[in-house]
């Protein structure tokens, strides 16, 4: 493994920008190798497509609406809506709105795809160039970007916001070694390392929750690595900085999305078949499909598990000779326990850590750790190529298990032109489409609700004698986040909005606050409204956890901005006198 700065270059220095375009070619052709079977076979639909799909293209219409953050998931339910963009990070589903605005809806999923993979091989190449040689680094981009659970997410899971949140995660390993003094920090006041893996972290965060956590507990384990390693508590106190303000900057979703758990099923996301117990490696439960998708998970992850390690003690040699510096042999340390940590926490005799870590349930599937461990799998690969023949062997053995992988993969997977414009047309007709149990509002089975409801439905009455009163009904506003309608009966009637009640909601009848009645078994709004004209209005309201995870973001942006240029600013000052 040879610092980048000793590798000789027989036309002098190297240009950085001319790197960076190699980089991006690479990684630009990596990621439509991985797409190309898309453009015979149609869309991969993996697990979550119609999630994700759903969310893109309601936010998108959204968007149409005026409304730039979204929090409430109209279409949801099949129109009775749900607060899933309380509790789902940013990211991935504004990335997804703007492609499906400018791309025809089948042609958003590779997109999104390609733009992931490539960037994801350029972060890579920013963490590997700092210790190896150039075409060393390509390889690592490539690796990275094709990486074996990489492959498993873009084929079977179409989990699209896991896809992204891996593209952040080799840069902030690299920013998390310089503010944990393991490397030589490039930024060269530690103020401003801090504020760039605030940034990193923030934004792994804000494209993928359990990505997220992961990243929480991986960097956390770095830092006191670094501290045990130096014998210091300085890097706990600059990670513990970094990492407060990494979640502060996110505080305009966290905040609101760990309140409001409490009004949502949010215990639906740990319901049968997505445990962490019933996810280890290999375990099987009494489910077919689970078993199988577990096996082929499990195969992939020993998969990625053996080479890492075989590529790790490869680069080790190489980190061991002269010529390697004393950063790149901490890289090697630092990485090797990383990958000793998520291999761990994908088996079975970790479920101790499972069952008491914060929030660590909530990641769900164990072999989720192959994420983390595919930045050491890629960074290993890459090394092993300083050690010549032997290491052009490990290389040539990586291309082929991860190509014959990928071939499998591609053969294994449901591929299906059909799900995203079936969708645009349920929307577009008013259908709406599935919720998710985990954002159902509490008191409210999902399940019971009509498939098919208009807007406004006139109920029967007590008095009725079987049949619903005559009354008008005229839908002045109907948007996301408000429903404004106006009633006319000469008879008291009941009347049922299709919106599910949520905290949120602010509800008005004739201009004064009023508590919704619930349908049977769903949180379904019911009215009782006297003779006469009668208005309802319904607004998604900001509450005061999303005010005060906006000034908290707020606060926490100031903060990263004086952390950030304070100190420059101050020494520009100093160098004029």
């Amino acid at each position: 493994m040879t610092s980048p700065s000793r590798v000789p270059n027989k036309l002098g220095v190297e240009s950085p920008h001319r790197a960076w375009w190699l980089a991006l070619g690479v990684s630009f052709a990596t990621a439509l190798l991985i797409i190309s079977p898309f453009f015979r076979l149609g869309v991969a639909s993996g697990h979550d497509i119609s999630f994700h799909a759903s969310s893109w293209l309601d936010a998108a219409n959204q968007w149409k609406e005026g409304i730039i953050y979204p929090r409430w998931t109209e279409w949801a339910n099949y129109g009775f809506g749900e607060p899933r963009f309380v509790f789902y990070p940013p990211l991935s589903w504004m990335l997804g709105a703007a492609l499906s605005l400018v791309l025809r809806g089948n042609a958003v999923p590779g997109a999104f795809i390609f733009l992931s993979q490539t960037l994801a091989g350029l972060s890579m190449f920013a963490l590997a160039r700092r210790f190896l040689s150039r075409s060393a680094a390509l390889f690592a981009a490539a690796c990275y970007a094709a990486n074996p659970y990489a492959l498993l997410i873009v084929y079977m899971r179409s989990d699209f916001a896991e896809e992204l949140a891996a593209v952040f995660l080799p840069v902030l390993l690299l920013a998390a070694l310089q503010v944990g003094g393991l490397i030589e920090n490039s930024w060269r006041s530690p103020r401003r390392a801090i504020a760039v893996f605030a940034l990193l972290f923030g934004a792994t965060w804000l494209s993928n929750a359990p990505a997220g956590v992961m990243a929480s507990y991986s960097m956390a384990l770095l830092f006191a690595w670094a501290a045990f390693r130096g014998k210091s508590f300085a890097p706990l106190w600059r990670g513990a900085a970094g990492l407060a303000l990494g979640f502060g900057l996110t505080s305009f979703y966290l905040l609101p999305a760990a309140y409001e758990q409490r009004w949502v099923n949010i215990a639906q996301a740990l319901s049968s078949g997505l445990q962490p117990s019933q996810n280890f490696l290999y375990t099987q439960i009494n489910d077919p499909e689970h078993n199988l998708f577990n096996w082929i998970a499990s195969s992939i992850a020993v998969l990625l598990i053996l080479l890492a390690g075989i590529a790790s003690v490869v680069a080790k040699r190489s980190v061991e000779n002269s010529e390697a510096s004393e950063d790149a042999r901490r890289v090697w340390q630092t990485l090797l326990l990383l990958s000793g940590a998520a291999t761990i926490l994908m088996l079975r005799p970790s479920s101790l850590l499972w069952e008491h870590l914060p929030k660590l349930q909530f990641v769900q599937f164990p072999w989720r750790w192959m994420g983390i461990l595919a930045v050491p799998y890629a960074y290993f690969a890459a090394a092993t190529i300083a050690r010549k023949q032997i290491g052009w062997i490990v290389a040539a053995i990586v291309l082929l298990a991860v190509a014959s992988m990928g071939v499998y993969l591609v053969h294994k997977t449901w591929w299906d032109a059909d799900d995203i414009p079936a969708l645009q047309e349920a929307i577009a007709k008013g259908q709406g489409f599935e919720g998710a149990d985990e954002y159902d509002p509490i008191g409210d089975d999902r399940y019971n609700l009509p498939q098919k409801a208009v807007a406004v439905r006139i109920l029967r009455t007590e008095a009725s004698n079987g049949s619903a009163p005559t009354a008008r009904v005229d839908i002045q506003r109907w948007t996301a986040e408000e429903k404004v309608v106006a009633v006319s009966s000469r008879e008291p009637v009941r009347v049922a909005l299709r919106l599910l009640d949520y905290p949120a909601w602010r509800v008005e009848l004739n201009g004064s606050r009023v508590k919704p009645e619930h349908g049977e078994s769903t949180s379904e709004m019911v009215f009782r409204l006297p003779a006469g004209l009668n208005r309802i209005t319904a607004r998604f309201a900001h509450t005061p956890d999303r005010t005060s995870g906006d000034v908290l973001s707020l606060g926490s942006l100031l903060a990263l901005s004086v952390v950030a240029f304070a100190r420059t600013r101050l020494s520009q000052e100093s160098a004029h006198r």
